[in-house]
């Protein structure tokens, strides 16, 4: 069949319909110049039109010429048609609806949009689909008939511009609402603007040393009180710290100077100690506590200057400045014991700019104190509570002795000096250390390790690994194969389940929780958000993260005990969410009825341990169930080779390859990943330091992650090839081998670094120890597993297996 006839060449005229005899037997697309006719041109027929196809014998449908008008011949038959090759979807430019339904779903009239012997053919003008899908219904490129586009709205248009209108005022609205809100700060972060002689309240925090370990409130020594003592309220962490911050009797105004004020506001009538008080401040003085006062949430520091190793010349020139948080309480000189009665506090404010016709304000940049101990009979006070300070070559310290009573003088002087270090780098002095090189030192000789192991992991997967396979996958003789040794002779037993998997699930639930916590943690502390300005926010943060990703941790529990083929997933959920925070609490509650015993302020109050027991059964425990329950409803994991029936007899190991050979071998590794930032996190736990590179922890902890999947990798690996199927356990035990470096490091630094020799303060220290190696062993062994298993499972799924 030819081309199609122009106009007026065989056409029908313009408004009269077409005779029988010239009637095309074409489809009622128009076709293009070069288009084909016939069956050809039928192979991109709508799908609707192919699955008319199947129901009528082979023949096809075509829309009749009448469009309408004859409603008993809507559709009359075609030629023959070939059926479609495939039952896939057809490409999106051939997708059309039929015309009973194109109105509906709001395209153009079918009608008319598809120009054919009834609308372009007879002089009426073509109206087209929304823009929008056009070019999807039109057809390829080459074939396509420019429509004209008209204003004549249509169902599917209106609806697209609803839409548009409403995601449009949606996004206006939300404009607006930014642009009205004003910036704000986090809670305890925000400055304070003082205008000169407003008060600047001095708080205390707690009595701390290292010696004992156990904090104590301030006012537990008999110290000048105000007339009303008020307690702020601390939020978990604080209260777990030990933390009771109150008020002082300090008369602290700002930018204004005091020479020597007497606090106790009786300077004819000394301060008398009793023979319990003094024997008290002489055991305090002895244990080497020092006092934590805060101005502005700003802790006080003491200055101490020395000089480094240099040279004679620069030595009288520049002295090496470090601060020393709180101050300490006095000191001994033989045995004598001496009180620090005296503190000089300097205080540093930054003028902020503002414009003439405002007052100043000021803001508190720094708070030092010199603490002096000086004698009641050199401290010369009047009627007025002021006093005048001795020369301090001719003064004598205050001594304290335990063995009868003491009379002594609380005194106290301001000074303000002006800085310019703005508010919000004033943390840095605190912060501030001289040995940030080590850290760096840290990092590389942890990224020398991971690529030491890295290279170790090539080699076995690129070399040995894939030879394995490829020698697996040969169709080799039924005596060759008998003879292979390797880790396919276990294929049929290593996806066995192990003994206790209730037990092992539950711990690598807990895990999954400890990995979730600790992530998002130190992340959020390395945005800046859990500062060392905010008091208890990151073991707060860590407390109620710890109960919220209950749900993580049990999905990943559920999810492997229905793998290992159990069926009592309420008593796992159970063990998942008790197992390990039963461990926590019962240690903690064994060490905090020792504390309780000292009166210190280090014990947890019994309304916050009943706090605590809330957050583990209402939120935590409901949490894991219904992640462990969504968990075990899930699709098990999906091996890729059977278990056979009979387990497969196990040969002889080699001493290498005992559990403890095993344990110390993939432990070094990632432990000298990471020991050097241990130290520094010891010392900011035992030594109430500041912790604040969270930068460099998130690098080790990444360094962590992925040097405990490698060598457990490894380990899993040979135990495989030995033909040990008996991985599962070995390798949550193995891959936690660096929590036994941990806890040799922790002797080590009690016996070399801590001056700790009393009975509780060392079951103090071993017992906190032992919550952190338990946790860290749980953390490592959780991300070994589970790098271990996805490594089983690709193995497996890469040889042949009959």
């Amino acid at each position: 069949m030819g081309p199609a006839a122009p106009f007026g060449a065989g056409a029908p005229a313009p408004g009269r319909p077409a005779a029988p005899s010239e009637q095309p037997r074409a489809a009622a697309r128009p076709v293009g110049p070069e288009e084909p006719r016939g069956s050809e041109r039928s192979e991109r027929l709508p799908p609707h039109r192919l699955r008319a196809l199947t129901k009528h014998g082979g023949r096809s449908l075509v829309p009749s010429p009448c469009k309408g008008r004859c409603p008993q011949q809507r559709w009359r038959s075609g030629p023959p048609l070939p059926r479609p090759a495939s039952r896939g979807r057809r490409p999106a430019e051939d997708r059309r609806p039929p015309p009973h339904l194109a109105r509906q779903e709001g395209w153009a009239d079918p009608e008319l949009s598809w120009p054919g012997p009834g609308s372009a053919e007879r002089g009426r003008p073509a109206r087209s689909r929304p823009a929008a899908a056009v070019a999807m219904a039109i057809g390829p490129a080459a074939n396509r008939v420019p429509l004209p586009v008209t204003s004549a709205p249509t169902r599917g248009s209106k609806m697209a511009a609803s839409a548009a209108m409403e995601q449009l005022s949606c996004v206006l609205g939300l404009l607006l609402l930014l642009h009205s809100t004003d910036s704000f700060y986090v809670p305890g972060v925000a400055p304070i603007n003082f205008h000169r002689n407003d008060p600047v309240e001095i708080k205390a925090v707690k009595l701390t040393s290292s010696r004992t370990q156990l904090p104590y409130e301030y006012y537990s020594l008999p110290f000048c009180q105000p007339s009303k003592i008020t307690y702020k309220a601390e939020n978990l962490g604080e209260v777990l710290r030990g933390d009771r911050i109150v008020n002082t009797p300090f008369q602290v105004s700002m930018n204004v100077e005091k020479k020597c004020e007497v606090l106790c506001n009786f300077p004819n009538k000394p301060v008398t100690l009793t023979v319990e008080q003094s024997k008290l401040i002489a055991e305090r003085i002895r244990e080497d506590y020092y006092v934590h006062l805060i101005a502005d949430n700003l802790p006080v520091a003491t200055r101490l200057e020395f000089y480094s190793n240099r040279e004679e010349e620069e030595k009288k020139k520049e002295k090496d400045v470090q601060f020393e948080h709180g101050y300490r309480l006095g000191f001994m000189d033989g045995n004598k014991f001496y009180l620090h009665n005296h503190l000089s506090f300097i205080l540093y404010y930054h003028r902020e700019d503002v414009e003439e016709s405002q007052e100043h304000t000021y803001r508190v940049v720094r708070f030092e104190v010199i603490p002096q101990s000086i004698k009641l009979e050199d401290l010369k006070a009047d009627e007025k509570s002021m006093c005048t300070l001795p020369e301090a070559t001719g003064s004598a310290p205050q001594e304290i002795d335990p063995t009868k009573e003491n009379q002594l003088l609380f005194t106290y002087s301001v000074h303000w000096e002006e800085s310019d270090i703005k508010w919000a780098s004033r943390w840095d002095t605190y912060l501030t250390m001289s040995d940030v090189q080590i850290h760096w030192f840290s990092i590389i000789n942890s990224v020398v390790v991971v690529f030491f192991l890295s290279g170790i992991l090539s080699m076995i997967i690129i070399r040995t690994l894939r030879k394995d396979i490829a020698n697996y996958n040969k169709e080799d003789d039924i005596e060759d194969t008998m003879e292979e040794s390797g880790w396919k002779l276990v294929h049929g037993d290593v996806f066995r389940p192990p003994q206790y998997p209730m037990i092992l699930s539950s711990l690598l639930g807990s895990g999954i929780q400890l990995f979730c916590m600790i992530l998002i943690v130190i992340f959020v502390a390395m945005l800046g958000m859990l500062s060392p300005s905010s008091r208890g926010a990151l073991m707060t943060t860590a407390c109620f993260l710890f109960m919220f990703m209950g749900v993580f941790g049990g999905f990943f529990a559920g999810r492997l005990y229905r793998t290992l083929k159990g069926h009592r997933w309420k008593k796992g959920a159970f063990c998942t969410a008790t197992l390990y925070p039963g461990v926590v609490f019962g240690i903690c509650f064994v060490l905090n009825c020792f504390i309780w015993g000292k009166h210190s302020s280090g014990a947890v109050p019994f309304p916050t341990m009943v706090a605590l027991l809330c957050m583990w059964f209402g939120i935590s425990l409901p949490l894991v169930y219904l992640g462990y329950y969504f968990g075990f409803r899930k699709q098990p994991y999906d091996n890729p080779v059977r278990t056979n029936q009979i387990p497969r007899q196990i040969p002889e190991q080699r001493w290498y390859m005992n559990k403890f050979v095993g344990i110390l071998m993939a432990g070094i590794l990632p432990f000298g990943a990471m020991f050097i930032e241990l130290f520094f996190i010891f010392s900011a736990i035992w030594e109430n330091q500041f912790y604040y590179l969270f930068g460099f922890l998130f690098l080790v902890f990444i360094i962590l992650v992925v040097s405990c999947s490698q060598i457990s990798i490894v380990m899993v690996y040979f135990q495989l090839c030995a033909e040990d199927y008996r991985w599962w356990w070995r390798t949550f035990l193995v891959s936690g081998g660096s929590a036994f470096y941990v806890l040799i490091y922790a002797v080590f630094y009690f016996v070399n670094k801590l001056d700790i020799v009393e009975f509780i303060p060392s079951l103090l220290y071993f017992g906190y120890t032992a919550l952190m190696v338990l946790s860290f062993w749980l953390l490592t062994g959780t991300i070994g597993f589970y790098a271990a298993y996805m490594f089983v499972r690709k193995i497996y799924a890469a040889v042949k297996i009959d």
